[in-house]
């Protein structure tokens, strides 16, 4: 399943009849994917209530590891399989289609965002197409408009990450081999550094 944001921009009668009825249906929900699906959906619609209801549910059956947060389907804490990395990655969507993220909401993210890049493969994408295009997804909301900036004695490279490179993956080889580096991040919101 892939919701598009832009179904939400019309006012279209059978779009607010269709989240009426899933409305009604909320308070029985058992299914974690189907949770994490809906809270995203009544945060592109700006339902901030029944978005809090969803994120109530999400947050009892959330599974933390240190810096780490996830869900998965079973609730073990071994579940690092496709479906885990979409239902954290609807859930990573839905903390940060907001109209105003507050730093809580960027630390709760930030422990998603730790798990997911744990989960992505040696080619920046995950198990199957689907959680990839899910996930890299989320992951470009909480990237944009940031810039990066990583130094050592002799070395200074720079990332910039905004709208329009925002799904691509930036690598510059690091010369300084071992060396002391820093790295300062500027912008708007959050960015990943592997």
């Amino acid at each position: 399943m892939y919701l598009s944001p832009s179904l939400f921009l019309l006012q279209d009668p059978a779009v607010i009849k269709g989240l009426s009825y899933l409305k009604r249906f909320v308070g029985n929900i058992k299914n974690t994917y189907t949770t994490a699906l809906l809270a995203y959906t009544f945060s592109l619609a700006k339902d901030t209530q029944t978005r809090q209801q969803l994120f109530r549910k999400l947050e009892d059956v959330a599974i933390s590891n240190g810096s780490h947060l996830h869900w998965s389907q079973s609730g073990s804490a071994d579940d690092s399989d496709s479906l885990a990395v979409e239902i954290s990655s609807y859930v990573l969507l839905a903390v940060l289609t907001t109209d105003s993220v507050s730093t809580a909401d960027l630390g709760f993210a930030n422990r998603i965002v730790s798990w997911l890049v744990k989960q992505q493969n040696a080619y920046g994408g995950f198990s199957s197409t689907q959680d990839t295009v899910v996930a890299l997804q989320a992951l470009s909301l909480y990237a944009t408009k940031v810039t990066v900036t990583v130094q050592s004695a002799g070395d200074t490279h720079h990332f910039d990450v905004n709208q329009d490179n925002k799904l691509l993956y930036q690598e510059k080889q690091l010369q300084n081999i071992p060396a002391k580096y820093s790295i300062e991040a500027t912008g708007s919101t959050c960015v990943s550094v592997q």
